[in-house]
């Protein structure tokens, strides 16, 4: 793995939270390089740099909803709500939130699937941070910001730890941007 541009200087805790991350060989299936952010986790100091890193970039953006993307994002989403003083809403699978939702349907690569979110949870005029752990081909990510600006929010920018930049994913995000720490390796 290598440190993302995002057109910054290097921050020393980059190498650090990229250390921390396994990577599993064909895992779930040959030929995939699965990235574990579960050994990120059990690293408090790179843990903890992780969210100083998103609250450093966001704190002065007016950030009113931190979208956290089933399961991973809300792991990192909600200590990054609070530090910037937002709202923590979770994008759920079908059939897991109780009471009226609206949903996203969007392609994965064998089939569909779809996010939901509770009807309400955004107004009109919320500005909205998304957060996952990883972006690959785009998908979930555009399901989110569809679903947040469809119910009135402004989504201003994607947040995410590692990007495997060979599956193309930023390119589906329609210019939207989107803030990584790592860039994958294909290697």
């Amino acid at each position: 793995m290598s440190a993302a541009g995002n057109g910054e200087c290097e921050d020393p805790r980059i190498e650090r939270i990229s250390k921390a991350i396994r990577v599993i060989p064909d895992f779930p299936k040959p030929g995939i390089k699965f990235q574990d952010i579960t050994t990120l986790l059990l690293d408090h100091k790179a843990f903890q740099d992780t969210i100083d890193i998103f609250v450093e970039r966001f704190k002065d953006k007016n950030i009113t909803v931190v979208a956290g993307v089933e399961a991973r994002g809300f792991i990192f989403g909600p200590p990054i709500a609070l530090a910037l003083g937002a709202k923590f809403i979770p994008l759920r699978k079908p059939k897991k939130l109780p009471g009226e939702v609206i949903f996203e349907e969007y392609v994965l690569e064998y089939g569909s699937d779809r996010l939901e979110m509770h009807v309400g949870a955004v107004e009109t005029g919320d500005r909205a941070l998304v957060v996952d752990d990883l972006i690959a081909t785009g998908g979930t990510l555009c399901a989110a910001i569809n679903l947040l600006e469809r119910a009135g929010a402004e989504v201003l920018e994607c947040a995410c730890i590692i990007e495997l930049p060979e599956l193309k994913g930023r390119a589906r995000l329609a210019g939207k941007p989107l803030f990584i720490l790592i860039e994958a390796d294909d290697t």
